[in-house]
């Protein structure tokens, strides 16, 4: 896990009325998506209450650190951010995973630390920083978290204008045998349609262009809320909000019925990429992670799905080294990936996390073994990696501008085929005449060269995209 600072917000969902202005207070985040969208609420509600907020910590006497506890080095990472911070003489408010994860421990541990948030407890955060200028050590941890967002909390987005993340479940009603996350974000609770829709409406109106949804399983989004699952309902209706692309994390393959892959091929706006979190291929494998409904994923099925969308770009995530992993296991997984030829792989050592069943398992893998089955599965993926991507050269195709070096005149963004921050980027050249593009908007680019990760491509104007069209007429492409 990566930590970076909230930036300082450049816009709320929900502005609050105007208060008399009260301290500064800083924000450290670390961890995924959806610890960064419960950061951006965080921000909002404190703004809203009319607290400064900012990405410095030299700032503030108080900082907010939104930690992760998803796997040993996450948690690592979060306690050296605490420890730096308490160095500093930081006062800490310990929000998020770790505080949700060891909440009275942490306590203990850190004197400067005067308040613990837990997962479903963030929104309680301008009471909580009330009660600590009160000189209250608080305890806001709920044992089962139940709370669920919803359009009308105000949210402060850290990321750039254009790209925004948008919570349609919280927690996951799956026990994966390695996965910690139901401890420590509850069972599955969806977000009605009507809500995220509004959100989305929300962001539609800030400039966003893409809008990437998030939950533990999207899959299933719905199904606690309505008795079965509702993506392919969900995506239709985001399909009336003006927002060029939407993005869907995560999707497992079950749920992936000929309804919501409808929605994907009828729904302009809903890119055809998915992000399939696998684990691995050996049946044997998957019933020890308790992934049995997975244990049916064949090549019929991912076949199915590429003939139902033509243009799906299909990522994946597996663990190497888990307990009992054979090497005819990992065989099997290696043979598995060099037929299916996905997009994009990433690849984890297995993570032995207190309190699951699997850290209990016999037959553990040694880490050696388990970097170096790592390390041969990332060698096959790349030339894949590279394969798939050089198809793409020649194309033209819409690219999100996310930064600019003044310097060379050099761009850089992503197209459809690329998800923020977990996969590559494009490096985009001005086109002829100088057409250029700035930060935070879209633009046709005639990508030119590729490598294993990214592409290189040029801006084009309105002419070439007619000479790219007649020409592929004329050669019936």
């Amino acid at each position: 896990m990566t930590r970076e600072n909230a930036a300082q917000p450049s816009r709320a969902a929900e502005p609050g009325e105007p208060v008399a202005p009260r301290k500064t207070v800083a924000f450290a985040h670390l961890g995924c998506e959806k610890n960064r969208v419960d950061t951006e609420h965080m921000l909002g509600l404190l703004a809203q209450a009319g607290y400064g907020v900012s990405a410095d910590e030299s700032e503030a006497n108080v900082v907010v650190v939104n930690t992760c506890s998803f796997i040993q080095d996450a948690r690592e990472e979060s306690v050296r951010t605490l420890v730096e911070l308490a160095e500093q003489g930081k006062e800490l408010i310990i929000a998020g995973c770790l505080a949700q994860h060891f909440q009275e421990e942490l306590l203990d541990s850190l004197p400067e630390a005067k308040a613990i948030v837990g997962t479903g407890d963030y929104q309680h955060i301008v009471s909580v920083l009330e009660r600590v200028e009160a000189g209250e050590r608080v305890n806001q941890v709920s044992a089962i978290p139940t709370f669920v967002a919803d359009e009308h909390l105000p949210r402060y987005r850290t990321t750039s204008e254009a790209v925004a993340y948008l919570k349609v479940a919280e927690g996951c009603d799956y026990r994966c045998a390695f996965c910690i996350i139901p401890h420590l974000r509850g069972d599955q609770r969806s977000r009605t349609i009507e809500s995220i829709v509004a959100e989305a409406q929300q962001l539609a109106g800030q400039g966003v262009q893409e809008l990437v949804l998030i939950s533990q399983i999207t899959t299933n989004y719905g199904l606690d809320l309505y008795g079965k699952p509702q993506l392919a309902q969900l995506l239709r209706a985001l399909g009336e909000v003006e927002i060029p692309w939407i993005r869907v994390h995560y999707a497992y393959p079950t749920g992936l019925t000929p309804e919501v892959l409808a929605a994907y091929r009828e729904v302009p706006n809903v890119l055809p990429y998915l992000d399939l979190p696998l684990q691995h291929s050996h049946p044997e494998v998957l019933r020890a992670m308790n992934r049995p409904w997975q244990a049916d994923v064949t090549a019929g099925l991912l076949q199915r799905i590429r003939e139902q969308l033509p243009e799906a770009v299909l990522r994946t995530t597996f663990i190497v080294g888990f307990p009992g992993e054979t090497e005819e296991h990992f065989q099997h997984l290696l043979d598995f990936v060099a037929e299916q030829r996905f997009d994009h792989v990433g690849v984890f050592t297995f993570s032995p996390e207190e309190g699951t069943p699997a850290a209990a398992l016999p037959d553990p893998v040694p880490a050696a073994i388990a970097q170096e089955r790592k390390d041969r599965l990332m060698a096959l993926q790349q030339p894949i990696a590279a394969e798939r991507n050089g198809a793409w050269v020649g194309r033209i195709v819409d690219v999100l501008i996310e930064q600019e070096n003044p310097s060379t005149g050099e761009m850089l963004g992503r197209c459809a085929r690329y998800a923020p921050e977990v996969d590559g980027e494009v490096r985009v050249m001005p086109g002829e005449g100088g057409l250029c593009a700035a930060p935070g908007t879209m633009v046709p680019v005639r990508l030119t060269a590729a490598d294993t990760y990214d592409l290189v491509g040029e801006v084009v104007g309105a002419r070439a995209m007619v000479d790219d069209v007649l020409a592929s007429r004329r050669t019936g492409a």
